[in-house]
C-alpha cells in the first residue's frame, strides 16, 4: 500500500519484512498456529522423555498421575488408574506389572478392602522424572514469570475458553 503509514503500535511486522495491519482473523490464526506449533513441542519433548525413561505414553501417565496424587496425599487403587488413564482393567494389570517390575510403582494392600490394592511411585520414579524434565520445567516458569500480569490473565482467559471450544460436543 504506497503512501499509507500504520504505526508499529497498530501494526505487526510478518516474517516477510511488511508492515500490515492485523484484523483479527489474522490475529486469529497467528495465535492457533502458534498454539498448534506449541503443541508439536509438546509432543515431540514427551516423546524424548519416554525415550530417555524407555516409557511408552500410558507408562509415564500412570507415573505422572501417581506422583501427582501422592503429592496431594491420595491414594490410588488399581481402579482408580484403569478410570484416570481411560485403559481396560487388564491393560491396567499388564501396565502395574511391567512397572512394579521396572521398580517404579510399588504395591501394598488396602487396610480397609482386602480385595483392592494401593498403588505408589517409588522415590526413583519420582527422581527420574524429575531429573528427565527439571530444565524444561524450569524454562517454562520463567517463561511465564516474565509475562505481564495484565498478559497472564489474557492468556489464562483465552487458554480457559479454548478448553471450553475443544470439550464442547461435536453436535454444539
Amino acid at each position: 500500500m504506497a503512501g499509507t503509514h500504520h504505526s508499529a503500535a497498530a501494526a505487526t511486522f510478518d516474517e516477510s519484512g511488511y508492515w500490515y495491519a492485523q484484523d483479527g482473523a489474522e490475529r486469529g490464526a497467528a495465535v492457533l498456529n502458534a498454539l498448534r506449533r506449541y503443541r508439536q513441542a509438546e509432543k515431540e519433548m514427551r516423546a524424548r522423555t519416554r525415550l530417555s525413561m524407555k516409557m511408552g505414553e500410558t507408562d509415564l501417565a500412570a507415573i505422572r498421575f501417581l506422583l501427582r496424587e501422592q503429592r496431594a496425599d491420595r491414594s490410588v487403587t488399581a481402579s482408580r488408574l484403569t478410570e484416570h488413564l481411560g485403559i481396560t482393567s487388564a491393560s491396567t494389570a499388564v501396565l502395574i506389572n511391567r512397572l512394579e517390575a521396572s521398580g517404579h510403582i510399588v504395591r501394598s494392600k488396602n487396610p480397609s478392602d482386602k480385595r483392592s490394592i494401593f498403588l505408589t511411585a517409588t522415590g526413583n520414579s519420582d527422581d527420574e522424572v524429575r531429573a528427565t524434565m527439571a530444565g524444561m520445567h524450569a524454562r517454562m516458569i520463567l517463561a511465564a514469570e516474565r509475562l505481564s500480569p495484565e498478559a497472564a490473565r489474557g492468556i489464562v482467559a483465552f487458554l480457559a475458553e479454548m478448553t471450553e471450544a475443544v470439550d464442547a460436543s461435536v453436535t454444539d
